[in-house]
């Protein structure tokens, strides 16, 4: 039977996007662009702007901000950054993730019952890591002194009016809150009251948060008069963090709430200045952190996408939705197998998976026809000239999908029994897929570029002691059984496999693109068709925020969940915009998608383009959030 033409529909769609005015304003700036999750934090970055800081401090503020606003994150979790130096005209990747601490290991968590590492508590905090990659991202690429850079975010500490969104949830995690001391005194400010968080404009006060902050400004400014460069100033401030009283109070408070990070733990770790992934997309360098994130999934889409003529098959048509559906399946069955700490033994096959001809063969893989619901980790090892040692593992997936096995999810044989016997509620599973964090955009006159997208601590978050700080979860993207990912199994020390994945693209060697996403495991998704909106489709940075995005569930879950039934993929789940028109939903479920819409198809994006033409930024910040930015 012939299926009725929809690529009119995907015109329609297009046309309307690009003719109608999108319901947030383009920011547009000449010298300065700063855009964050917050409104205030956003003013924190143009202060120091004003004051005559680079991009580096005023994305250095921004993220003080948020963290002390609880934008989905606090100072005890960790930073990821790309930043474009213009001096060598480079992109730097900054590596500020917490490690898995002393005694955290496969044994242990399942000694006590679990499947993963537990989603909230002291045993899900991996060592802070925002501090460190702060004053190392800021001693090295900024010009400011940390004091100055604080200083917006010290106000805050000291009382600022708390927006609804971060008072509410406050308020419906109090329960959970109540069990850890230090975070029931900061949070819960009218106990006993039936709301004991505070309300929507109260002002709210972090005594504790103010007392570390300044203990760190002390440090720098002792440093100073002892005539120390602003360099060695900055990180004696990071060595009373990680090796002062700071880390004595921290690690007591964690222990005392059962924690297992010790001071050795916070005195081994440090940041990193890395290499970032790269790869190019019709003559467009699009840069990723490494495979201790899910970046290069959205390079590996991108590489199989360009064996497409996309353009060709209209926005957000049926084709068009179903082949980049079945590309990012393809990259996240990769994420899911092969990403993991690169630090720590297996390699990783990055060069295999990001090769161009890796990818074409990959795209060979796609049918028009239906869904693939059991796609599965390629092997790209042939591709750097190895071989696969881990085929038995994918064989045992592969049995384990297989439709004719009557299992339709990847699931280890001797962890099907623990298995829930009904699977997790939407409303739970989609909580986990779009968990969120924030992202920090800024750029200047002078070519400096940054790409933060931070996270860790958020509410309801455990306080570790009186230092105000919010210990990291994110010990829960580890595995504890290498049949789901052999390099991204827990072990002390290691860094897990995040979903934060802040982005940067450069064409003729000159910034183009500086954008990031909050989401979980849907940051990558929607960046990969943020990317497409404008290269492929001709939107303007803000109308590619705000498009309706679709999103995959045939993956396995990042975050949260105590059970294998909470992350399994869901194959041939498809959230929809509930804007697409019923023709194009039709033809995607007689190709096997099972849709579900939405008004929001997205996490709040923020992003800068930046016109060469004209000598000018595009900011873009969506209108699926409180995400604010402010150019000049």
């Amino acid at each position: 039977m012939k299926r009725t033409p929809t690529l009119l529909f995907s015109l329609l769609i297009a046309v309307n996007l690009l003719a109608q005015p999108t319901q947030k304003p383009p920011l547009h700036g000449k010298n300065w662009m700063a855009i964050t999750g917050k409104p205030l934090a956003a003013t924190a970055g143009s202060i120091v702007f004003q004051k005559g800081g680079n991009a580096v401090d005023a994305a250095c503020a921004m993220l003080a901000a948020t963290c002390t606003m609880w934008d989905v994150l606090s100072w005890g979790g960790e930073t990821q950054a790309l930043i474009f130096n213009p001096k060598t005209k480079k992109v730097i990747a900054i590596n500020a993730l917490g490690v898995a601490p002393t005694g955290a290991t496969v044994d242990f968590f399942k000694s006590k019952g679990y499947n993963f590492p537990p989603e909230y508590g002291p045993l899900a905090a991996v060592t802070p890591g925002t501090v460190g990659g702060l004053c190392l991202m800021l001693s090295e690429f900024g010009t400011m002194s940390l004091q100055q850079v604080l200083a917006p975010a010290m106000q805050l500490a000291a009382g600022y009016p708390i927006d609804a969104q971060t008072a509410n949830s406050m308020e419906r995690g109090k329960d959970r809150i109540k069990e850890w001391p230090y975070s029931s005194k900061v949070f819960l400010t009218h106990k006993g009251e039936k709301r004991e968080a505070p309300e929507a404009g109260e002002i709210f006060v972090q005594k504790d948060l103010l007392q570390t902050l300044t203990k760190l400004v002390e440090a720098e400014q002792h440093a100073l008069k002892k005539k120390k460069s602003r360099k060695e100033a900055i990180m004696a401030a990071y060595d009373r963090f990680y090796k002062g009283d700071i880390a004595d109070e921290f690690v007591r408070g964690s222990k005392e709430q059962g924690g297992l990070i010790t001071k050795e733990d916070l005195a081994k770790w440090k940041p990193v200045i890395e290499e970032p992934m790269q790869t190019s997309y019709k003559g467009i360098d699009v840069y990723k952190l490494q495979q201790w994130t899910q970046g290069p999934m959205m390079l590996q889409s991108l590489n199989i996408l360009e064996n497409f003529d996309l353009k060709s098959m209209g926005y957000n048509s049926p084709k068009y939705i179903h082949t980049v559906y079945q590309a990012m399946n393809l990259a996240y069955a990769d994420r899911d197998f092969y990403y993991g700490d690169p630090a720590f033994p297996p390699a990783e096959p990055m060069k295999g998976l990001l090769s161009k001809a890796y990818a074409k063969d990959r795209a060979k893989l796609i049918g028009f026809e239906k869904n693939d619901a059991f796609a599965q980790p390629g092997d790209p090892y042939p591709y750097e000239g190895k071989t696969n040692p881990f085929t038995d593992l994918i064989k045992q997936r592969r049995a384990l999908t297989d439709s004719e096995a009557g299992s339709g999810n990847a699931v280890p044989k001797h962890d099907q029994t623990a298995m829930l016997t009904e699977p997790a509620s939407d409303e739970a599973y989609m909580d986990r897929l779009w968990r969120g964090t924030t992202s920090v955009e800024a750029a200047d006159t002078s070519g400096w570029v940054v790409s933060i997208v931070p996270s860790g601590g958020w509410l309801p978050a455990c306080i570790a002691g009186n230092t105000g700080i919010g210990m990291s979860q994110r010990m829960q993207s580890f595995v504890l059984d290498p049949l789901i990912d052999p390099f991204n199994v827990v072990e002390p020390g290691k860094r897990p496999r995040v979903t934060l994945t802040p982005s940067l693209a450069l064409k003729d060697g000159k910034p183009f693109l500086c954008f990031g996403v909050q989401g979980g495991d849907t940051q990558d998704q929607n960046l990969v068709q943020f990317f497409l909106n404008i290269v492929e489709f001709g939107m303007t940075v803000q109308q590619a925020t705000e498009a309706p995005n679709f999103n995959t569930n045939q993956l396995w879950l990042s975050l949260g969940g105590s059970k294998l039934a909470d992350r399994l993929p869901k194959p041939g789940s498809l959230l929809l915009s509930n804007q697409t028109p019923a023709g194009v939903s039709d033809e995607l479920k007689k190709m096997g998608y099972k849709i579900t819409t939405g008004s929001r198809t997205s996490g709040p994006i923020n992003a800068i383009l930046f016109d060469w033409k004209h000598g000018s930024l595009w900011g873009g910040s969506s209108n699926n959030g409180e995400d604010y930015g402010i150019g000049w």
